[in-house]
């Protein structure tokens, strides 16, 4: 039996979100179930999503600042699948690190939080205009990490940021 493959499949990623899938109903009424399949190449799906009779549903574990590529089957009882949908493409977007920082024997301690696993530079500026990198850090398991800036107490003001490592 060939079915009829889903129309109007859409994709939308709000920042620091899972991917939220939604799709049209197939009219076929012998549908039972929809398919998702994904990959990070376009047409070329490696994972795949078995759903019941729903026309949404949200794709998580993704990889930040990666574009990933989704298609739609529907199926029918007997395990007739239809082709795949048109492709929809969403890219996860990348978590911005917190950075807060305390004094501490003329010492400056700042803290990042982020996404585990995730490289962070540190960067400093006396006057908000020439930036330095003072460090590099990667956030561990708990997406936490002190870092010292030894040498605050030389400045008269100091400014921080962070931005993710090349």
């Amino acid at each position: 039996m060939l079915l009829k493959a889903s129309p109007a499949f859409s994709s939308t990623a709000p920042a620091g979100a899972p991917v939220p899938l939604a799709w049209d109903q197939s009219p076929d009424p012998s549908i039972v179930g929809y398919n998702i399949y994904y990959g990070t190449a376009s047409h070329t799906y490696t994972s795949r999503v078995q759903l019941g009779h729903v026309t949404n549903t949200t794709i998580s574990g993704l990889s930040a600042g990666v574009t990933y590529f989704f298609a739609a089957t529907c199926y029918d009882a007997a395990g007739g699948e239809s082709g795949y949908s048109d492709e929809a493409s969403s890219t996860v977007p990348l978590t911005v690190p917190d950075l807060q920082g305390r004094a501490s024997a003329g010492q400056f301690v700042l803290t990042v939080s982020g996404p585990a696993g995730q490289t962070n530079q540190i960067l400093a500026s006396p006057e908000l205009k020439t930036w330095t990198v003072i460090g590099t850090v990667t956030l561990g398991t708990g997406g936490l990490l002190n870092f010292t800036d030894v040498n605050a107490a030389a400045f008269p003001q100091r400014f921080y940021r962070t931005q993710k490592a090349p």
